[in-house]
């Protein structure tokens, strides 16, 4: 059984170690306050219409205004931000509509890579990779939960697994719920 625990460790490590590079390089630069910039350009509307976010049809709606206005632009979904709609995913290319009494205008925004990164983190990219993100935090449990098992149950690396553990846990209350 533990050798197929090991196996287990290893290829789910193996497989998401892209992935799990990427997150904590894309968080760590985060905190560190390098969080990537956004080339921005406004975008002239020669057709404006009115967006409700209340719309039932909003996707469409935006599509047909960007459309109407030559702009063939592939989006997911939208996100609604008060009278703001940003197309997602916002990891790449994406567009801006603001709406008020006078109509709508649109800023065509393109991520650096940073930003990009950040973007995937925080779960703004393509559909299909936020299912990847889940998926990745399932084999991040595993890989932890397993790696924990395989030193706990070994008796040469039971106790440094034991103590590493118990520090990490108090390290993580005493600054976690430092108030």
């Amino acid at each position: 059984m533990r050798r197929l625990w090991i196996k287990i460790h290893l290829y789910v490590a193996a497989f998401f170690l892209p992935m799990l590079l990427a997150m904590a390089s894309s968080g760590g630069l985060y905190l560190l306050g390098i969080k990537g910039s956004v080339d921005s350009t406004t975008v002239t509307l020669s057709t404006n219409q009115l967006l409700s976010a209340d719309s039932g049809t909003l996707e469409n709606d935006v599509r047909e205004l960007l459309n109407s206005n030559g702009i063939d632009f592939d989006f997911e979904y939208i996100k609604v931000s008060g009278s703001t709609f940003i197309t997602r995913p916002t990891s790449s290319d994406y567009y801006e509509i603001t709406t008020d009494e006078n109509g709508a205008q649109a800023t065509l925004n393109r991520p650096d890579l940073i930003k990009t990164l950040v973007e995937l983190h925080k779960g703004h990219g393509p559909l299909l990779f936020k299912d990847l993100q889940k998926l990745m935090a399932l084999g991040l449990l595993i890989i932890l939960l397993s790696g924990f098992w395989l030193g706990a149950s070994s008796p040469t690396l039971r106790v440094p697994t034991l103590l590493t553990a118990a520090a990490g846990l108090l390290v993580f209350l005493g600054l976690g719920f430092m108030t």
